[in-house]
């Protein structure tokens, strides 16, 4: 994975996790999300990087259901980017790899790796931007009873 210096970098309350607190779910390739090929469609693996992210949030204990309705937080996707590197296909078990590549008191930056299960093999890279929002679309600062979840637990204050 190729680590570019982010200006991003400064004082802010950006938290860089290692590839170790990663968690890993495993889907099977249904029919309907591949072409007339067999080869799962581009966009699909957008959605296997949701499926990531849930799964990631309710194995460290975030309910998501709850996070909107009793404290009015969304985790909004306001980028996303995924490298393709080999195809996946119909009935293939694919394991997404799901962490926090970084967290600030209104951003989580969340990045993915799919690999085809039984062959161990890399076939795509992502990640999503996400700010934390009210319910009306205003951002708004990830209450927090939540920050530990993504190793947000203390926040620096901007100078």
């Amino acid at each position: 994975m190729n680590r570019r210096p982010s200006a991003a970098r400064r004082a802010s309350a950006t938290i860089s996790v290692p590839m170790s607190e990663a968690f890993d779910t495993v889907v099977r390739v249904r029919y309907s999300e591949t072409d007339k090929m067999g080869i799962v469609y581009y966009a699909n693996y957008y959605i296997y990087f949701e499926i990531g992210r849930v799964e990631y949030m309710r194995q460290q204990g975030v309910d998501y259901r709850s996070m909107e309705i009793e404290d009015d937080s969304f985790i909004v996707v306001v980028e996303s980017h995924c490298r393709y590197l080999r195809p996946a296909r119909y009935d293939d078990p694919l394991r997404i790899r799901t962490r926090v590549k970084s967290a600030k008191r209104r951003v989580i930056t969340f990045g993915y790796e799919i690999f085809q299960d039984e062959k161990d093999e890399l076939l795509a890279t992502g990640e999503t931007t996400h700010v934390i929002c009210d319910s009306r679309g205003r951002p708004k600062a990830l209450p927090e009873k939540y920050r530990r979840y993504f190793k947000l637990e203390t926040v620096e204050s901007r100078p």
